[in-house]
């Protein structure tokens, strides 16, 4: 458990903290979540961005459009093959990156962070505890290798 004895810590540092807040989630089908009270931002995974190789289209949901967890909302290219983008809960698309549609391999460059591909209003936030957390999804993808 983190202490905060030294009541000086600066703003900056405390947010730098902040920021890993073990917010971030991982599904089954290799797409994650980082949840900030009832919104999350989602994309794929490393792994999956990885094992898809060379990005070079991503198909963007509307704003707007509801879809239940597990269901494909959007398409994702690259130069190996083409692969389906599923909720990770249900929800609402707030909002899409916009960046994706001029260059799809920022997904490559930084899958986990400014490669995200929608942010979702969560609908029933209890899905989340049925996500693995990064420590458990790493242990998934090494028993999924073998």
């Amino acid at each position: 458990m983190l202490s905060l004895q030294n009541k000086n810590i600066s703003k900056k540092t405390l947010n730098s903290l902040l920021k890993y807040n073990f917010t971030k989630y991982y599904t089954k089908s290799h797409e994650w979540i980082d949840v900030k009270g009832n919104k999350g931002k989602s994309g794929i995974s490393v792994k999956a961005a990885h094992d898809l190789g060379d990005i070079v289209f991503v198909e963007l949901p509307n704003i707007g459009e509801t879809f239940p967890k597990e269901e494909s909302y959007g398409a994702i290219e690259s130069v190996k093959a083409a692969s389906d983008i599923f909720m990770p809960v249900e929800g609402e698309i707030v909002s899409v990156n916009e960046r994706l549609v001029d260059t799809a391999g920022l997904i490559n460059e930084d899958a986990e962070g400014e490669g995200w591909v929608v942010e979702i209003q969560i609908a029933n936030t209890k899905e989340i505890k049925e996500l693995m957390n990064e420590q458990q999804y790493k242990k998934f993808c090494e028993e999924e290798e073998h």
